[in-house]
């Protein structure tokens, strides 16, 4: 049996790019049944497809293998990607430029680097002694999981570009004016002594040496590690989605998230900032609130509240940033999400 698999485990890495189109044919083979296959468990249920729980089971069925084929499609591509961009190179890209095009290149490189809220405290001390400026290293720690690519692909594949390109918009002008207001307030003295004291690490940047098996290999551990851990976030996520979307009623979330509503925005970004969650979880429970008649920007405020400031990540700044700078970091990001749920609004 082990020798009968041994080739199945080698493949990857003697033909990547054979094994990268058999599974990218795999990966759209499987995206066409989604619907048909959703309808066919719900038509095998004792229920009523256009009854509250058919209509919950539906968006369930349908939902969770279409967010976890995006989730791991993308995951594994940007985990490729990803082995080009190591924390030793991404400081040096970032070390010694002035700010303003530095928050602009800070905020993109945040995009595509496998950073989130858990890596704040090492991310933001090796920036700050590399020489990044405090403004710019902002920029980076807004964008990184805001801006991220699991929440832009599935974004993409759920509502089309022209949501994604609005979120991708919106969130690059908050983490590039975001970081660059928090420079010109000159804050530094509020960083941890410790912080600035501490000898950088020199770190070994090898990711210019890798093959193309070595990357493949990079796309299989991080589908591993980053979908195993999200799961649960994603079914949790989708189960809240399909009550809302089977049994919340248009009306009344039209009134409670609309836009006639001036206090829906702020309300929504209160409600995100304390909540634990991922973009790979939240993503259903934006889909089932936009299909029922919540405002566009008011979703996005909420999206980006839980995503951008989250409570799991100012708890951990705390331990290197002073009280005043942590209530300022929130502030203006708080401010910026406001702007977009606002301006939104009124557009759209």
């Amino acid at each position: 049996m082990h020798a009968a698999l041994a080739p199945l485990k080698r493949w990857p890495n003697q033909q990547p790019f054979l094994f990268l189109l058999l599974a990218a044919a795999t990966w759209f083979g499987l995206y066409q049944t989604l619907n048909p296959a959703a309808e066919a468990l719900v038509a095998a249920l004792p229920v009523e497809r256009d009854s509250h729980l058919g209509g919950a089971l539906q968006f369930f069925f349908y939902d969770t293998p279409k967010v976890l084929l995006l989730l791991t499609g993308i995951v594994f591509v940007m985990g490729m990607i990803n082995s080009w961009f190591t924390p030793e190179r991404t400081r040096a890209l970032l070390a010694g430029r002035s700010e303003g095009a530095a928050n602009v290149m800070a905020a993109s490189l945040g995009i595509v680097t496998p950073f989130c809220s858990c890596s704040a405290v090492p991310l933001f001390i090796g920036f700050v002694q590399a020489g990044v400026p405090l403004g710019v290293t902002f920029s980076f720690l807004i964008s990184a999981p805001m801006v991220n690519e699991v929440a832009l692909v599935l974004l993409l594949g759920l509502f089309g570009w022209k949501v994604a390109a609005i979120y991708l918009g919106t969130g690059l002008t908050i983490a590039i004016v975001s970081g660059w207001t928090i420079g010109r307030l000159r804050m530094e003295r509020h960083i941890e002594p410790w912080v600035l004291a501490a000898k950088a690490g020199a770190g070994v940047d090898d990711s210019h040496t890798l093959d193309w098996p070595a990357r493949v290999r990079f796309g299989l551990d991080a589908v591993r590690e980053i979908v195993g851990k999200v799961w649960p976030y994603v079914l949790a996520g989708i189960a809240v989605g399909a009550a809302i979307h089977g049994w919340v009623p248009t009306d009344f979330m039209a009134s409670f998230m609309g836009k006639d509503a001036w206090w829906a925005v702020p309300l929504a970004v209160l409600i995100g900032v304390p909540m634990y969650s991922n973009a790979a979880g939240i993503i259903p429970i934006v889909e089932a609130l936009l299909e029922k008649g919540a405002a566009l920007g008011t979703v996005l405020a909420f999206m980006m509240a839980v995503i951008g400031l989250s409570l799991p990540e100012t708890i951990i700044l705390r331990k290197v940033l002073r009280p005043k700078l942590i209530a300022t970091f929130i502030g203006v990001v708080a401010a910026g999400i406001l702007a977009v749920g606002f301006v939104f609004n009124a557009l759209l």
